[in-house]
């Protein structure tokens, strides 16, 4: 079943839902899915029917035509991260109070109370690859080719990438794909832990709904939505040499309390029924503010040189 938002139409993704699985492809195929205010738009709106929804346990996201997102939308030109064209979010100058909408996509994605599959079917650089660094778990097609290429533009990782990137591939990988900006293969995605598995284009797809579906009917909504939360606190103090183990604890015996279900049928050997719809146990995470704080990007450097690396930029993604 194909369905749109409840509140507008989407102008540059299509969304379909079935057995508790939600699609979302990015369609802009024309310009490779590149990413632009508007996507932006879409997207928070997407992730907001999606935490709303009960019958949605689980997201698989893709990219229309062959490629999966190209980064931003370079057809401005050199102006295209000029902070002087840039629009503010609140009161004072523009250009000091923009915020990456990369970033605060991340964010949100990050938030997100459903597990989110990345079926990366093609190119994703820039912003492309950046937003699926908070997804759970991500799949690369063959085709599919990568890039941290900000450096090779004049600007800078965004997207909260300079946190997420070492968190997912470590340090030295992290660095050495920011610092070469080059476009590397699904293998080389695979070797460093970018992604977890490579599959032929025509088995991409159903291998992401597979997972989506094991998820969707054999766990609880509430212990997948509290998981990434465990893993974050478990990050965050174990870089101050604090035990973790209390906020596991916390959710084990505080938040899932009320789903004994899976435990009693799992010692009987049966599929567990989780009656608790997730969304209603979590209002405070709903609709996660967009605006949150996000590094403000200084990207005030060579943005005439963007302009002149668009035309390689498309000849990378087409070799």
């Amino acid at each position: 079943m194909v369905v749109a938002s409840a509140e507008k139409s989407l102008e540059t993704m299509w969304v379909e839902k079935s057995e508790g699985v939600m699609t979302v492809t990015l369609n802009r195929p024309d310009r490779l899915n590149a990413f632009t205010k508007q996507m932006a738009e879409d997207w928070f709106t997407v992730l907001d029917d999606i935490d709303a929804d009960d019958d949605v346990r689980a997201v698989i996201v893709t990219g229309a035509g062959r490629g999966f997102c190209a980064g931003a939308d370079l057809s401005g030109g050199g102006g295209t991260f000029d902070p002087a064209n840039a629009k503010g979010h609140g009161k004072g100058d523009a250009a000091r109070e923009h915020r990456d909408e990369g970033g605060l996509l991340t964010l949100r994605i990050f938030r997100c109370l459903k597990p989110i599959i990345a079926a990366v079917n093609g190119p994703a650089v820039g912003v492309g690859v950046t937003s699926i660094l908070p997804m759970d778990i991500r799949l690369a097609s063959t085709k599919a080719r990568f890039g941290f290429v900000f450096a090779r533009r004049g600007v800078v990782p965004e997207a909260c990438s300079s946190w997420f990137l070492p968190r997912v591939v470590g340090i030295n990988r992290a660095m050495e794909w920011v610092a070469t900006g080059r476009v590397f293969d699904a293998e080389e995605a695979l070797a460093g832990g970018l992604v977890t598995e490579i599959l032929e284009p025509d088995a991409l797809l159903p291998r992401a709904r597979e997972l989506a579906l094991e998820i969707a009917e054999n766990t609880s909504g509430v212990s997948v939505a509290l998981a990434p939360d465990d893993v974050a606190d478990a990050r965050r103090v174990a870089s101050d040499g604090s035990p973790s183990t209390r906020f596991e604890g916390d959710e084990l015996y505080g938040r899932t309390r009320g789903q004994p279900r899976g435990r009693d049928e799992f010692s009987r050997e049966e599929t567990p029924d989780f009656p608790a719809p997730c969304f209603a146990r979590f209002p405070e995470r709903h609709r996660a503010p967009r605006r949150a704080s996000v590094r403000t990007l200084n990207r005030t450097r060579a943005f005439d040189q963007v302009a002149r690396a668009l035309t390689h930029h498309r000849d990378d993604l087409d070799e």
